[in-house]
């Protein structure tokens, strides 16, 4: 092994507080593996708007108590430097390693100074995105990382209006990370707070006043996918007056291995197996999903062909239909990658819309009377003034209200998909991923994109190319009828495009819809394949 990389290591290893990485690093230099060794100290997980996320493992690259401790001394140094008043909230979900992340966070900030308080138990982000709002804190912190593999954990930031921070925040805390000392000079204390059931009542209260209708008479299955979202879940329908769910039993318990699914997203494939076979056993209305942290929120309905999954935009499209239809007003928001429908329908409406880039960040910012947000990644925000993020929760409540108001007038969420396709025409949307094993393939598919844009569009002339640089790294183009969307992900090492094409119905006839359906997906099948080779060519060697 390298002398200076050893080096590197051994001194890592003297600073660090927990004896499990500890053991990992010595093992891995008592086997003089160098290649192991040299990936755990490859730089540092990166602290941007999504906080930190990555693999439980030692070292600054990955998840473990010592960068933990560093980002919340950073944080602790960052608030005092601003000079923001107010407490820290913290929050945790049931991953491996989040209670003790929670708790070195809680005794790092009561070390600087800070009121500290950490939620009960684990709770979903939501919860904690609530509390910073309720107890008027500085900041708010939130261990998780989400729907990612069992392996990952994370770090969530919120500044004091309860939204995730933005930049140029993050580079600013990152900057303190980097400034903290050695481990050994970072005060703690145990002068934390364990906060009691007072922030779960009032979310619970918050989430109970959501629906928008007296109808409750509805069957519905609900899967927490082995995260913290059950009890909560149960807890939230029982007070806004819905029959108890139907719980999948196999994942409502946490589980941080998320054993019966192979990724704990309710977008991938599989993922709702379980949930789909107890809905049909027990002929439910509607099946619910929920992301190991329940911020995010997946449905799917039963049809004449078998149950099937809502996307991101048809669920957003149809709860803020219902929001609409039902009075609220303000502004409803989405992302420059998720379908046009939303803006056509409050323009036809008469309410106010917005488009940002993507991430709820930039959601909850587009107005100062946002009413409503959504992102096709299965994000809702329906009730901004109690929770400034997407809540999986919230909108599973005002998905069953809605599903309940049409059940009551014998029709289903389908129904007032093609009412809405009648009136506007056929949105269709689909994402088209392209994974890379080299980061300078997407450097190259982006650049390649922005020098020669196709002229045409499933044989339609180009309108329109916008590059959003340097605000963000997209291009969009456009043309009659189609419109796709490139970006690198923000996450993970692929290139991303989300596709778009738009197909009216004649005459606005509900007869028509099916034809205009079959004819957009055919149509979203043959621009996949057009696009998928121009964004998949590599970088030259």
């Amino acid at each position: 092994m390298r002398a200076d990389l050893r080096t590197v290591a051994e001194d890592w290893l003297a600073d660090d507080p927990d004896p499990a990485t500890r053991d990992e690093l010595r093992r891995l230099l008592d086997a003089d593996d160098e290649d192991a060794v040299a990936d755990r100290f490859a730089g540092g997980l990166a602290f941007g708007t999504a906080g930190l996320r990555g693999p439980l493992r030692a070292g600054p690259n990955g998840m473990n108590r010592a960068v933990v401790r560093r980002t919340a001394a950073g944080l602790a140094s960052h608030l005092r430097d601003a000079d923001v008043p107010g407490p820290v909230v913290i929050g945790y979900d049931a991953r491996h390693g989040s209670a003790d992340f929670a708790r070195d966070s809680a005794a790092v900030l009561a070390g600087a100074g800070f009121e500290a308080k950490v939620l009960p138990r684990p709770l979903p982000t939501p919860v904690l995105a609530h509390a910073v709002r309720l107890l008027g804190a500085a900041a708010g912190v939130m261990v998780t990382a989400s729907h990612n593999p069992p392996e990952d954990n994370g770090y969530k930031v919120y500044d004091h209006t309860g939204a995730q921070i933005v930049p140029p925040t993050d580079a600013a805390i990152e900057a303190a990370i980097a400034a903290v000392g050695p481990l050994s000079t970072v005060p703690m204390s145990d002068a934390y707070q364990v906060l009691g059931e007072e922030v779960l009542e009032s979310y619970l209260d918050a989430v109970a006043a959501v629906p928008r209708t007296p109808h409750r008479e509805l069957r519905t299955v609900h899967t927490a996918l082995h995260g913290v979202g059950a009890g909560v879940f149960r807890q939230a329908f029982a007070r806004a007056g819905f029959p108890p769910p139907v719980e999948v039993d196999e994942q409502a318990a946490p589980d941080p291995d998320f054993p019966t699914v192979a990724f704990p997203n309710p977008e991938e494939p599989g993922a709702l197996d379980l949930a789909i076979a107890l809905a049909s056993d027990v002929d439910a209305d509607l099946l619910i999903a929920n992301d190991p942290d329940a911020d995010r929120c997946a449905v799917a309905v039963p049809t004449p062909a078998g149950w099937r999954a809502l996307t991101g935009d048809e669920l957003g499209v149809l709860l803020a239909d219902h929001l609409i239809r039902t009075g609220v007003r303000g502004t409803y928001a989405t992302t420059i990658v998720s379908s046009s429908l939303l803006g056509t329908l409050c323009a036809a409406r008469g309410v106010p819309a917005a488009e940002t880039l993507t991430g709820f960040k930039w959601i909850v910012r587009a107005a100062p009377d946002l009413a409503y947000g959504y992102e096709e990644a299965l994000g809702y925000c329906v009730m901004p003034e109690a929770v400034l993020d997407k809540c999986g929760i919230s909108a599973a409540a005002l998905a069953a209200d809605l599903a309940a108001s049409l059940k009551a007038a014998g029709r289903g969420l389908p129904d007032r998909l093609d009412e809405l396709a009648a009136e506007f025409g056929v949105h269709a949307t689909a994402p088209l991923t392209v994974r890379v094993t080299e980061l300078a393939d997407i450097a190259a598919a982006m650049a390649r994109l922005r020098a020669t844009p196709p002229a045409e569009l499933l044989g339609r002339p180009v309108t329109a190319v916008d590059d959003l640089l340097p605000d963000a790294d997209v291009v969009r183009l456009r043309a009659d009828g189609v419109r796709v969307v490139v970006r690198p992900s923000g996450t993970e090492p692929k290139l991303k495009a989300y596709l778009e094409v738009v197909v009216p119905v004649p005459d606005g006839e509900p007869e028509a819809v099916p034809a205009a359906r079959a004819t957009a997906a055919d149509a979203l099948a043959r621009l996949h394949a057009e696009l998928e080779p121009l964004l998949a060519q590599t970088a030259p060697n």
